[in-house]
């Protein structure tokens, strides 16, 4: 090797294409006895074009770290607590420990990983390079104990003190960071200042059904086999939206809108990826979704990385919960963070996906269809973000410490059936309180005003049948008499639906279809 080039950028290097190697050709190489693959695989020479230049490398790493909000926030915790005075010649000492290890993690690491851990340790070293050695006793006696706000490993990253494992581990900044609750509770304190200035939010994005869907090679169906010709290359993902991996076993569609999605959402919010899939397939899709990594950066969320097994939680983003939106299309998967959520129609494209929720229908796939780019649930929500993020920042000036999202998406839902009086018709259980239903509510929550009893003043009659006594009324008084799926499509498209797609006789149609 060239005693001139730095050894972090050839190790950076080696161990890229190492991983993009494995993920590519997999275990091949075990039985192959030469290797003609290396002089045709695109990725090999663009990594030894890109670090042909060491500094190039080095001004990469820069950019990504000024792109990634989430490293920033630690980059400056570390810097506030040298600052207050607690520079001690242990952390000295074990920095450059630190420093060797994360650059020997690189190897069992992603390269995303890799890249944290390589930035941290030249962080700390960078920094601790002009601090006074002081002794832990003293620095002890005149700052007081080290309350550990967090640690890597089992070092606090503040006084190097060895520590049990405790706190909440990011794993998925960093795959042994852990923050205690104050500290954490301190950095979406300070960064609510840094969401002013930039007028933006935070938005919490599920994967499968809501920007994608993804299905098993061998379990598409021979309708289904045309998709073999009309997938993109994975070489330029950009102008794309079918995908076949064939290393992963497996074709992904991108939900039509979602390139125009990202784009202008990332102008309103910081952005994060949050999917029950394992840690490669998320990291897998963001290259698919944001290949320059301009959206997410390591803000990349997998089952892995979760507090609560099949759920998900907010406890491991780096944001307050009074400036999050979630987006998603299974609501159970958030039950302690429902007021943070807008639910999404779920994206079926491929016929699997629909076997998999027991849908009789078929897919978009078979049908050889798919969502409108501009009327899509996409092109939908963009809207309802658009409009919760003008609430939030309609006063310019005012302190938005005291403001709550949550409450301004309650506002956008009140529009939906806004005007509308409804009254519902057997529709639920002949002893139950009807405004304790949740049908009830939600038609309430969306807007609408419920009554038991028809008026002049009611505009809809929700009903299963035309028999009933309210029903026929509603036929005389030329109201509009719809079923429930109304209100539920109002609720997930997050727009008023028109009633004659919801009336009794299309539900007839629908209810044939299926049994038949």
């Amino acid at each position: 090797m060239d005693d001139h080039y730095p050894v972090p950028s050839a190790f950076s290097l080696l161990n890229q294409v190492l991983d993009e190697y494995h993920k590519s050709f997999g275990e091949t190489w075990r039985s192959a006895k030469e290797d003609p693959t290396l002089t045709t695989w695109p990725y090999l020479l663009e990594a030894l074009n890109k670090f042909q230049d060491p500094a190039e490398a080095d001004k990469l790493l820069k950019i990504q770290r000024e792109l990634d909000e989430t490293k920033i926030i630690l980059h400056k915790t570390i810097d506030s607590l040298l600052e207050r005075g607690e520079k001690l010649d242990s952390l000295v000492e074990k920095s450059s420990d630190l420093s060797m290890a994360s650059q020997m993690s690189v190897a069992s690491d992603s390269p995303v990983h890799s890249s944290s851990s390589d930035d941290l340790a030249a962080f700390l070293d960078d920094e601790l390079e002009t601090v006074e050695e002081v002794e832990i006793e003293e620095a002890s006696s005149s700052k007081g104990e080290c309350d550990h706000p967090g640690s890597f490993g089992n070092m606090c990253f503040v006084c190097g003190k060895k520590l049990e494992e405790t706190g909440v581990s990011f794993r998925y900044i960093h795959k042994e960071m852990r923050l205690n609750q104050d500290e954490i509770s301190r950095l979406r304190d300070s960064d609510m200042g840094f969401l002013q200035r930039q007028r933006k939010l935070y938005l919490v994005l599920d994967l499968d059904h809501t920007l994608l869907n993804s299905t098993i090679l061998r379990d598409l169906k021979p309708e289904e086999e045309y998709l073999y010709s009309h997938t993109h290359s994975l070489q330029d993902v950009s102008g794309g939206s079918l995908f076949k991996m064939e290393f992963m076993h497996m074709m992904t569609k991108l939900r039509p809108f979602v390139h125009s999605f990202l784009k202008e959402a990332s102008e309103m919010f910081v952005m994060y990826i949050y999917t029950m899939g394992d840690r490669p397939y998320a990291r897998q899709m963001a290259k698919l979704l944001d290949p320059k990594g301009e959206y997410f950066g390591d803000r990349i969320i997998s089952r892995d990385d979760g507090t609560v097994r099949h759920q998900k939680s907010l406890d491991v983003v780096l944001g307050q919960e009074s400036a999050v939106l979630i987006l998603d299309d299974t609501e159970n998967a958030w039950p302690n963070h429902k007021d943070n959520l807008i639910v999404i129609e779920r994206y079926h494209f491929f016929a699997s996906s629909c076997r998999q929720f027991d849908h009789k229908y078929k897919s978009l796939s078979e049908l050889k269809s798919d969502e409108s780019e501009p009327d899509g649930a996409l092109a939908t929500v963009l809207k309802v973000l658009k409009q919760a993020h003008a609430l939030f920042f309609e006063n310019v000036d005012e302190d938005i410490s005291n403001k709550d999202v949550r409450l301004m998406l309650k506002q956008v839902r009140k529009e939906i059936l806004k005007g509308c009086k409804v009254v519902f018709s057997r529709v639920f259980p002949t002893k139950a309180k009807p405004e304790d239903h949740p049908l009830w509510k939600m038609a309430e929550d969306l807007g609408a005003t419920c009554a038991t009893e028809v008026d002049a003043s009611v505009t809809h009659v929700v009903a299963m049948e035309m028999g009933t006594e309210k029903a026929r009324w509603a036929v005389r008084e030329k109201k509009f008499v719809v079923h429930r799926g109304w209100i539920d499509a109002a609720n997930y498209l997050w727009k008023k639906q028109p009633e004659e797609n919801f009336s009794l006789e299309q539900l007839k149609k629908q209810q044939g279809t299926e049994e038949e």
